[in-house]
């Protein structure tokens, strides 16, 4: 690898041309680069549904999922199969895993779905087959509100829908909030029975009438020609006028035995938007697309289209934007982005601090070049900048200039040796190639194992390893090939900058102060026109983007050259001093020389180590607060739902939201309120769903953080509403935060499944008592059908068989009474869609009672339905879930925080699961033939813990191999490792000072991290260990070691722990418009994992100090005897050790002392 280097040096040209290009390629990369919130996942779930109006839950599960279920099980990779069988329609969910062939599985569910559709029985709409994806979800949320027709306002917001729906980034716009159109014809039974048509021969006449007929075609001499009867209907007028009896020359119409009327659907749901009527727009991009370019987008466009609205209209509806999500991702860039700022200056303050300006600018040019030709390796794997990637940089904001830390700091001892600068940083990268290359794989080994976590939480934090491999991987690149030729070129530089400071000195005191002035302020203008592209250029186009770097690399130039000619030129001359021939131990080097100068110390202070670890962990048992699966954050938008049981009518259901809209409207933090009764509600994100008894839900956006008064947390403003909502008298209601990451609403979550559906009902109810008594459980919900009354209609088939009817005709005439015979359907003028011609009776004759009184025509004349039909009411069962083939009903409850169970022991979700797990298998309180599992959090969080387990041992097996292959040496590989054991203890030591949970994925992420990081300082330590033990004593290469390169190791760990220190206080300075944050959001996230990094790292720099030279020096004194059956019981084992080391160390000293050497003194000329 040496001739690599020497290749580099040899042509510094091209490779600072390659240094430029890489810069600037990985600008560009990183303005171009999408922004979003959390990484798109693309989860592995097909949802398959088949429509069928009027069906029942027991029906569908027996007519429609379960055929479905025979045909789709044969699917390869399927890992679970949940059925919904419920009114007016059943589905599948398929859940497969995450190495699917997405588009081949889609294919295969469609070819088996169109063999199964001809098993369903006639009435069943077609099946449709849909994916479920992150980036199909709002992005933002248009509303139209205001007191007007229903008609005008609906029009309007689709008016407005197709203008959004026509732009590039916009893959979707859905209306929330509104009815569909349709024909009403409304018979009167009375007028029907004096014109002797039943409703059957009616219905007919509809739909024999409303078909496009192909008659053939036509061929004669003169041409070929189609002929077609067009039959369709395109207005209401067609209906109207369609005949339905003939008399001779009289014809009855359908308009005369009818009211026919466009109108819209039954309402089914209401939905307002701060109090008020509204139809919302859900806008949802386009994958791939900026997020926040793509909302500015949508709202200039919407109100470009406001804008031409007649002004009648525009004073009557108000447009409202909200579930903005732009904001927030706007927020989390800028937030993280001035987080990687701040670990930049922090890092460059203790570089600076310690190795001084050159060597500070050198190690600081290695971050943003790793970073951007992390940008560009981003940008052509086409990945996009999401908070994974953003904290992946911060996190490898100390880790990176390792490697450049250790460059620069060997060159600067050649230097000071009188080295040229070229052969310096040549000499230190060949000599460190090894060590950094082994310490730099070390750390992607530890990464390179979560490329494979499996489930959601692998997906979603899959593009922190990914970003840490490319810019460590990049940072690799940067200390060894571009920083030993910038520095070459720097040190070249700062002569020709010195030889101009000392002709500068010469000159007046102020035109001095003069240079330093000019270059500090164009450093400053380079500098702020860096972070802040709007600068200068307030939105700068393409062409003043180009112009803005060049002249932030210009300026930076100029500036830094005037600043070192003018500090250079009025700084103080250095003073000449003699070189002290004689070795001296530094304050460090005595205290290692304590540790291992004897046979007894090296024992003692391993037994010191290993105490304080087995301290640590029984403090940590004793004390920790216990285990969860994410993070909790504070909230920035929430659901409440409303719950209610009963036969409750959607009138009703409306007055108790408008009650409980009320309570919440107006309260402090609260920015926005959508309500929504019945059915509706905004499309998000919700693995859980809402409770099974939910009347309605209220979808609140809190007032953005940082516009809130200080102090105001969201979790209290829900806390303030939850308690507004509890005093409504006889309702249940719920609010649950936003759902960040990968978790799911309630951590403890059971499964009851079994066949016998009484068995499986009264288990479930067994389960629900024993939750409710269970202490530390609360918001306890179930899925178990609903108390409620259903009707149900039988048919005398033998006795309708003698009248000439049948069930299907019973049918028919039941749906005249409840939402409508559904004819046809039909196109009109004011509706871009088909709409549906239901026929039904009077709304005074919607009534059960009714149903007795239709007739229809049998050979004996017109004969009453209550002839051969009973009605009879049965308990309601709205839905039925099976999972796997069989039947399930689900418990799930949250856990309170902050209180201890009977043993007194802090309640976790872990720790009641556990509990619950016992009374199930010890008191064995299910039905037979009923099972259980846990699902939910727990389920992924036992995958993920088994699999950070395992990441852990590969990632320590991978960094195994790679250290005996540089070492050669079993026991210096295992010394190397066993920092992990250390970093460890940090990590439980920072989780009790820091008051924190442990965190199975971010916490678990930084144990996993920190294995590949704690190596390095052992790396650096043996690696030396072994050169200077090749030409003096090994106890004494152990001593000169520790003095040696205990400054690159406190620097490389104090600039990882420093890059994340903030972030594990939640602390971001604002370099855009000043002043700082606390504890955002975003920061939120991240100070399990920062804090995990910060205390595992240096308490186990600080011990492995310790515990490296003193195994070190253990295996030498094991190799001399000097531990032999017989000299441990001896008591000169001391003085032994003393006659062997110290004596001879004293009698070289004076031997040095006595002895005259020549005398060398560094002059410095003045040229």
């Amino acid at each position: 690898m040496n001739s690599l280097i020497d290749w580099a040096t040899y042509r510094a040209r091209m490779i600072i041309t390659f240094v430029i290009m890489s810069i600037g390629a990985g600008t560009f990369a990183y303005l171009g680069l999408p922004k979003e919130g959390s990484p798109d996942i693309d989860i592995p779930v097909v949802f398959v549904s088949v429509p069928f109006v009027g069906i029942s839950a027991q029906d569908s599960e027996k007519l429609l999922v379960k055929p479905m279920e025979t045909r789709l099980k044969e699917l390869d990779g399927i890992k679970r199969m949940t059925g919904i069988a419920a009114e007016n329609y059943g589905a599948l969910v398929l859940e497969f895993e995450f190495d699917w062939d997405k588009d081949a599985t889609i294919a295969n569910i469609r070819d088996k779905m169109s063999k199964v559709e001809a098993e369903f029985p006639t009435g069943a709409d077609k099946y449709t087959v849909n994916e479920i994806n992150f980036s199909q979800f709002p992005i933002l949320v248009v509303s139209l509100s205001g007191e007007l027709p229903e008609r005008t306002l609906l029009q309007a917001a689709k008016n407005l829908q197709t203008e959004v729906e026509s732009l590039p980034e916009v893959l979707e716009v859905g209306l929330a909030g509104h009815r569909d159109e349709m024909l009403e014809v409304i018979i009167d039974p009375l007028r029907l029975e004096s014109y002797n048509v039943t409703a059957g021969e009616l219905i007919n006449v509809v739909t024999n009438n409303n078909k496009l007929i192909a008659a053939g075609n036509v061929e004669t001499d003169s041409g070929a020609f189609s002929v077609k009867i067009p039959s369709s209907f395109n207005e209401a007028q067609d209906v109207y006028n369609l005949p339905v009896k003939v008399n001779g020359d009289s014809i009855v119409t359908l308009g005369e035995l009818a009211n026919i009327k466009l109108t819209f659907e039954d309402l089914r749901g209401t939905a307002r938007f701060n109090g008020e009527k509204t139809v919302a727009l859900q806008i949802i991009q386009r994958k791939g697309s900026n997020i926040i370019d793509t909302v500015e987008v949508v709202k200039a466009k919407v109100l470009a289209a406001r804008n031409k609205w007649p002004i009648e209209l525009k004073q009557s509806v108000s447009v409202n934007f909200a579930m903005d999500l732009s904001k927030e991702v706007e927020g989390m860039v800028g937030q993280l982005e001035s987080s990687v700022l701040t670990a930049i200056a922090l890092v460059m303050i203790v570089v600076l601090a310690s190795l001084g300006m050159r060597s500070a600018l050198l190690v600081g040019f290695a971050i943003p070049t790793s970073f951007l030709l992390c940008f560009a390796l981003l940008a052509i794997m086409g990945i996009s900048i999401s908070n994974m990637v953003m904290f992946g940089l911060i996190l490898a904001v100390g880790m990176l200039v390792d490697g450049a830390i250790v460059v620069v700091e060997y060159a600067d001892k050649r230097i000071q040796a009188s080295v040229g600068p070229m052969k310096a940083y040549g000499d230190a990268a060949k000599r460190m190639f090894w060590p950094i290359v082994s310490s730099t794989a070390t750390t992607l080994c530890a990464f390179l194992p979560m490329l494979f976590w499996p489930g959601v939480p692998g997906e979603f934090m899959g593009m922190l390893p990914v970003t840490l491999i490319f810019v460590l991987s990049a940072s690799l690149i940067v200390a060894l090939i571009y920083l030993p030729v910038v520095g070459g070129v720097a040190g070249r530089l700062s002569r020709l900058f010195e030889a101009r400071a000392s002709k500068l000195r010469e000159r007046n005191v102020l035109l001095r102060l003069l240079v330093i002035c000019i270059g500090a302020s164009s450093l400053y203008l380079g500098l702020m026109q860096l972070i802040n592209p709007n600068y200068l250029f307030q939105n700068p186009t393409n062409g003043q983007n180009m112009q803005s770097f060049l002249i932030i690399a210009s300026t930076i130039l100029i500036g830094s050259s005037f600043i070192s000619i003018g500090v250079g030129s009025i700084k103080p001359l250095r003073i000449k001093k003699r070189v002290d021939s004689e070795y001296r131990r530094t304050l460090f080097g005595r205290f290692i020389h304590l540790l291992t100068g004897n046979p007894v110390m090296p024992i003692i202070s391993i037994g010191s180590v290993a105490a304080t670890i087995a301290i640590i962990f029984t403090l940590f048992s004793q004390s920790g607060k216990g285990v969860e699966f994410f993070v909790e954050t504070d909230p920035e938008r929430a659901i409440a739902y409303i719950q209610a049981r009963g036969n409750l009518s959607v009138y009703e259901k409306d007055n108790i939201m408008k009650e409980a809209e009320q309570l919440i409207i107006g309260v402090e933090g609260v920015n926005s309120v959508f309500a929504f009764a019945g059915d509706g509600g905004l499309d998000q994100f919700n693995p859980s769903g809402p409770p099974g008894d939910t009347i309605g839900q209220i979808q609140i956006e809190l007032t953005a953080w940082d516009k809130r008064n200080v102090g105001l947390k969201g979790k209290d403003i829900l806390v303030t509403l939850q308690d507004r909502l509890n005093t409504i008298p006889g309702i249940r209601s719920e609010i649950r935060e936003q759902e960040m990451g990968p978790g799911s609403s309630k951590p403890v979550h059971l499964r009851i499944k079994g066949n016998d559906f009484d068995a499986l009902t009264k288990s479930a109810n067994t389960v629900r008592e024993k939750f409710e008594n269970t202490k530390g459980l609360i918001k306890i919900e179930d899925n178990l059908p609903e108390p409620g009354i259903d009707w149900q209609i039988d048919v005398d088939v033998e006795k309708a068989g003698r009248y000439g009817a049948d069930v299907v005709t019973v049918g028919a005439m039941v749906q005249l009474v409840t939402g409508g015979l559904l004819l046809d359907t039909m196109r009109v003028d004011s509706s871009d869609e088909e709409i549906d011609i239901r026929v039904r009776l009077p709304k005074a004759d919607r009534l059960l009672s009714t149903i007795d009184t239709l007739k229809v025509r049998t050979a004996s004349g017109l004969i009453p339905l209550s002839n051969f039909i009973s009605r009879t009411p049965v308990k309601k069962l709205a839905q039925i879930n099976r999972v796997n083939g069989e039947r399930y009903f689900d418990v799930k409850a949250d856990v309170e925080t902050n209180l201890d169970n009977e043993l007194g022991a802090l309640i976790t979700p872990t720790e009641r699961i556990a509990f619950l797990n016992e009374w199930l298998t010890k008191e064995v309180p299910l039905e037979s033939g009923v099972s259980f599992e846990w699902t939910g959090d727990d389920e992924e969080q036992a995958e993920s813990q088994e699999f950070l387990q395992s990441a852990f041992m590969a990632a320590l097996g991978l960094m195994f191999v790679i250290l005996l292959a540089q070492f050669n040496s079993f026991y210096n590989s295992v010394l190397v490792l066993l920092a992990v054991i250390l970093s460890t203890t940090g990590v439980l030591v920072g989780m009790m000072v820091m008051d924190q949970n442990f965190s199975v994925i971010m916490t678990g992420t930084g144990i996993v991290a920190l294995a590949g990081i704690v190596v390095n300082n052992n790396i650096v330590l043996i690696d030396t260990y072994q050169e200077y033990s090749n030409y003096m004593p090994k106890l004494e290469a152990i001593v000169r070691t520790a003095e040696d390169r205990i400054r690159p190791v406190l620097l490389t760990t104090i600039t990882t722990m420093a890059g994340l220190t903030p972030m594990m206080y939640g602390l971001s300075l604002d370099f855009f418009n000043g002043g700082y944050t606390v504890d955002s959001p975003t920061a939120l996230w991240w100070k399990q994992l920062a804090t995990a990094v910060v205390f595992g790292l240096g308490i186990a720099t600080v011990l492995t100090l310790i515990f490296t030279p003193s195994m070190l020096a253990l295996r030498e004194w094991v190799s001399r005897g000097s531990y032999g059956i017989y000299s441990i019981f001896r008591i000169n084992i001391i003085r032994d050790a003393r006659g062997r080391t110290l004596k001879e160390d004293f009698a070289l000293r004076r031997a040095a002392k006595n002895k005259k050497e020549s005398e060398i003194v560094w002059a410095f000329d003045d040229e």
